[in-house]
């Protein structure tokens, strides 16, 4: 998916979430927000990193599915490489789909993150690790009886946004944003001015000038 010498994840782990949707705006790439009902588990969770995707389904299995259902899902964890956040369309509104011990596994790995459009458990576990998952819910309910991985690596689409392996995913407070890989060098470098500009203005701001007066002089607000 990436050299262990790419710097992108980094590079955009230090960029938050409004910036980007700002740039891409301007680039014509205005849909590419996941639903705002993902939130992070704690407020100062922050993920960056490339999409590793996977999807599932519910599913009423027969008991002694159950031992082939777990291991599918433990499967799909251990295909997630470093540097990636996992993406994970559920499909689903009853099932807890990551829990303590699937997020040990990841982050023995150095995975950055895990967006669950599904639920998690062991949530007060997971805040206390400060591993960032964001998740539309949250159940005791274990998946396994209940649903199963599909496939991985293949594109998904949550809330109209389609997300497919090696796009970079970034998600903090404000929410969850995904940079198609083709654009992801550009949006960057954009994002990375903006930066640059706005530290002008809030300096300005902040010694007096009136906010049409820096949007005047440095173009941005």
């Amino acid at each position: 998916m990436a050299s262990r010498t790419d710097a992108l994840p980094r590079r955009f782990s230090r960029i938050y979430t409004a910036a980007i949707t700002d740039v891409m705006d301007q680039m014509g790439l205005s849909r590419q927000t996941l639903p705002s009902t993902l939130q992070p588990l704690t407020p100062g969770m922050r993920a960056a990193g490339y999409a590793f995707t996977a999807r599932g389904r519910p599913h009423r299995g027969h008991p002694r599915e159950h031992d082939a259902t777990l291991r599918r899902f433990l499967g799909m964890l251990g295909a997630v490489p470093s540097d990636s956040v996992l993406v994970l369309a559920t499909n689903d509104n009853t099932s807890a789909h990551f829990g303590a011990l699937s997020m040990e596994a990841l982050r023995r790995r150095k995975v950055r993150g895990a967006v669950i459009d599904g639920a998690t458990r062991d949530a007060a576990s997971i805040a206390r690790a400060g591993f960032p998952v964001f998740v539309r819910y949250r159940t005791p309910q274990d998946s396994v009886p209940r649903w199963r991985v599909s496939d991985w690596g293949q594109p998904v689409t949550i809330g109209g946004v389609r997300v497919s392996l090696g796009d970079i995913v970034v998600a903090d407070l404000d929410g969850v944003v995904v940079v198609p890989r083709r654009v992801a060098h550009e949006v960057l470098s954009r994002c990375e001015k903006v930066l640059g500009a706005e530290h002008k203005v809030r300096t300005a701001v902040k010694r007096g000038m009136p906010p049409l007066e820096a949007y005047q002089k440095f173009g941005k607000f």
